[in-house]
């Protein structure tokens, strides 16, 4: 392969043209075999719901950083309200170890939840903590949760074609994300003012723990780089109303590796282009019902390709992961 993150058109796959349907899972497939990036347009997501978030969220990380804290992670295992500076560092995740991410971050997650056992407190936490909201800007919450809708609706609608390219019936990732615990989380990198630490980044190298992750993507120095199997790190295309789509940890183990979580960062500008260097990506974080058992697909193995994980769900994989990178580093 060429050391460039794949671009797809999602309309391929709604021609009704069977041949074009296959082709393009075909192609899916085998980009997610070897890069597990790509870039994909015609994805549905309205341009206005899109810049409304944006402003929104750019609104949001102005205002002084006493009145964002009002709204401050409750604890370090949630993924929700604000997380200063100083207390994500993603690459402990994977066992490594370095100074804290560069960046500011404000998340959500599914919201309107039923009053059942399943969405109960006891039983799922913190997978429907809940949400905090801030007294200002007031277009934040209209935006996120329009937004959050509407990035819904695409990762179901990937997984279906994650099917197909799995061969898989279309429908089989439905059960497992009809009760979801995913998470928006609007992610500022503030232009450095100052000498960063050694080995900081904006954010440590790290694979994300979920099934997928939908990136709206900015156009910035110091920006998302991947690194493929046996590869260097590359720089991830910002294209206007496209998004960067990545595989998480989960479809890897899903697929018995067949498909690969890639290892990405957030780099750190060069000095002279510093000043200008801000910028804000907003992800999506497709995390599957937490009781999903994660079990190798059946067309993922056979007898020369037996599974290599025992089974496990989606909340007992993530949450011990994600608390690792959370909180402050400890003092020594």
């Amino acid at each position: 392969m060429n050391n460039q993150i794949p671009i797809i058109d999602l309309a391929r796959f709604e021609t009704g043209d069977a041949a074009t349907t296959a082709t393009a899972a075909r192609e899916l497939d085998q980009i997610c075999r070897d890069i597990g990036f790509l870039v994909v347009r015609n994805h549905g997501v309205s341009p206005s719901v899109q810049q409304t978030l944006y402003g929104a969220g750019s609104n949001f990380f102005d205002l002084p950083v006493t009145q964002k804290m009002t709204v401050r992670r409750p604890t370090n295992d949630q993924n929700r309200g604000y997380i200063p500076y100083g207390e994500e560092t993603l690459a402990r995740m994977h066992g490594g170890e370095t100074p804290p991410d560069y960046k500011e971050v404000f998340a959500i997650g599914p919201f309107d939840l039923p009053d059942d056992d399943f969405h109960s407190q006891a039983r799922s936490y913190p997978n429907f903590a809940p949400n905090l909201w801030p007294s200002a800007p007031g277009e934040l919450q209209p935006a996120m949760r329009a937004y959050f809708t509407e990035l819904e609706n695409l990762s179901r609608r990937l997984a279906r074609y994650f099917a197909l390219a799995l061969d898989l019936p279309m429908d089989w990732f439905a059960n497992k994300l009809d009760r979801h615990g995913s998470q928006l989380r609007l992610l500022h990198y503030p232009a450095p003012d100052r000498e960063l630490e050694p080995g900081q980044l904006r954010c440590g190298a790290h694979t994300d723990l979920g099934m997928m992750t939908i990136l709206r993507n900015e156009e910035a120095e110091g920006g998302l780089q991947v690194r493929p199997r046996g590869g260097d790190w590359i720089d991830a295309p910002a294209i206007d109303d496209t998004f960067v789509v990545n595989i998480g940890d989960l479809l890897m183990r899903w697929t018995n590796d067949r498909w690969v979580s890639t290892p990405h960062r957030v780099a750190v500008p060069e000095v002279e282009a510093r000043s200008c260097s801000r910028r804000l990506s907003i992800g999506y974080f497709t995390r599957p019902n937490y009781d999903a058992p994660i079990s190798c697909i059946e067309t993922c193995a056979d007898a020369d390709n037996p599974a290599k994980y025992e089974t496990t769900t989606v909340k007992a994989y993530n949450d011990e992961r994600f608390a690792r990178g959370a909180g402050p580093k400890e003092a020594a």
